[in-house]
């Protein structure tokens, strides 16, 4: 009978769509799961990264205070690291500045500075 053939027919059919829906959704689990993995992997070296950039830069302040201690008479390690602090303040300085986008405000880190650096910078926006 036509309708028995029929009615199987949609049963195969409608087997095989559940199977392929399973399939699919399996598929799309392990793309997920991927993902994650390849994103957590990918932090994981930047970290890495950032922890041997940072490891590199220590050595070279190492270096560079030994170096400098040795061929100044009378400086201190001190000296050297206040002059490097200095040093990177004023390439923090210039880095901001030249950028034309930048919008930067410097306060004074004197007790009565802040305060009056707010109101120049207040007074700056008004003109």
């Amino acid at each position: 009978d036509q309708r028995v053939k029929n009615a199987m027919n949609e049963i195969n059919s409608a087997k095989r769509l559940k199977f392929a829906i399973a399939e699919k959704a399996e598929g799309q689990k392990i793309l997920q799961v991927k993902s994650a993995e390849a994103e957590a992997e990918a932090k994981y070296l930047s970290g890495v990264g950032v922890a041997k950039q940072r490891k590199a830069i220590v050595d070279g302040l190492r270096t560079s205070i030994v170096d400098f201690s040795g061929n100044i008479k009378g400086a201190t390690s001190k000296d050297v690291m206040d002059l490097l602090l200095l040093t990177q303040y004023f390439d923090c300085i210039r880095d901001v500045g030249s950028a034309n986008h930048c919008k930067t405000t410097f306060v004074s880190s004197s007790s009565g500075g802040i305060r009056d650096s707010l109101l120049v910078a207040d007074a700056a926006k008004l003109k």
